[in-house]
């Protein structure tokens, strides 16, 4: 099991914290750093200084002070951003980075942040409607040839003669995919995606939802072990069970229900829980790390856990 590094900047960071954090996490040997895309904190909104962050300016500034870690979003809102311009902007990076972006794309669901900064929020149909719709233009504008040109009709979205460029240093780039939904989350991550994501759910859930991906793949005759299957999870670990509940009441969380729910505990309890989501088919798993000051817990986690899966 790969394990990657997960950020909610939307909860209170400055660009300095999170490269800090994935410059350390490239370091120790994480596969990956990723953030959130929320323009909004989760909870009391009056607070989360110093506020949001875009998450593809943060990452084209981390992509330029790093040279292997995996870099990308779980998950950007397409309701945030036209096709087009996400298109353009990740290929931009995708160059700064040397080939290390992969686009997380979602059909977004907090309505409090699309209120808070005058963005538009359809109901779930239309947003589906035009996440499907993105999906077909981004990768098309991709994958047509540097000497033709991409046109699209569609509900919400019409491109006419564009020249389809940049074009990304990653041929595909890929794309991840993630969602409790039964029916249009896995036929789109069966049609679209390189890996699909079922972030915070019970092993039960994962196990249901990864085999509708795995029957949408079938549909279409495609194989479904050409996707990579993930989980996120929020971490815990503590060398000791005072670490584990000093690093339990920074998240305002009790440890019996991390445990439950998250990576929590001593680096083997760690071990275990992972190797349990390895089980049952988890090849990735993306920890939530909130407490972005906190380094020693990564230390912890590529010392004492990381070598054991």
């Amino acid at each position: 099991m790969k394990l990657r590094i997960f950020t909610e900047p939307q909860q209170g960071a400055l660009y300095k914290d999170l490269l800090a954090v994935a410059q350390h996490a490239e370091k120790l040997g994480f596969d990956g750093f990723f953030r959130s895309d929320h323009y909004v904190k989760m909870g009391d909104q009056a607070s989360g200084l110093p506020g949001p962050s875009d998450a593809w300016i943060t990452l084209a500034g981390i992509a330029r002070e790093t040279s292997t870690i995996r870099l990308g979003t779980l998950v950007n809102s397409s309701t945030f951003r036209y096709p087009g311009v996400l298109a353009i902007s990740i290929a931009n990076v995708d160059d700064m980075s040397n080939g290390r972006v992969e686009l997380g794309l979602g059909a977004g669901w907090f309505n409090d942040e699309h209120t808070s900064y005058g963005i538009p929020f359809p109901a779930l149909g239309e947003r589906f409607d035009r996440l499907e719709e993105q999906l077909a233009i981004v990768t098309g504008l991709w994958k047509t040839p540097i000497d033709q040109t991409f046109s699209f009709d569609g509900k919400h979205f019409q491109l006419i003669n564009s020249p389809a460029l940049p074009k990304p240093v990653q041929s595909p780039v890929p794309i991840i995919i993630g969602g409790g939904g039964p029916k249009r989350t896995p036929a789109l991550a069966a049609r679209y995606a390189s890996e699909f994501n079922l972030p915070f759910s019970s092993q039960e859930l994962f196990v249901q939802q990864c085999d509708r991906v795995k029957a949408a793949c079938n549909d279409i005759s495609r194989d479904p072990n050409s996707l990579v299957y993930s989980t996120a999870l929020i971490v815990c670990v503590g060398k000791t069970d005072a670490d584990v509940k000093r690093r339990a009441a920074f998240l305002g969380r009790e440890v019996d229900e991390l445990k439950l729910n998250g990576v929590c505990g001593t680096p083997a309890e760690a071990i275990e829980k992972l190797q349990s989501w390895a089980a049952v088919g988890a090849e990735r798993a993306y920890l939530q790390v909130l407490d972005l000051a906190d380094l020693d817990q990564l230390d912890l986690i590529a010392s004492e856990v990381m070598g054991s899966l």
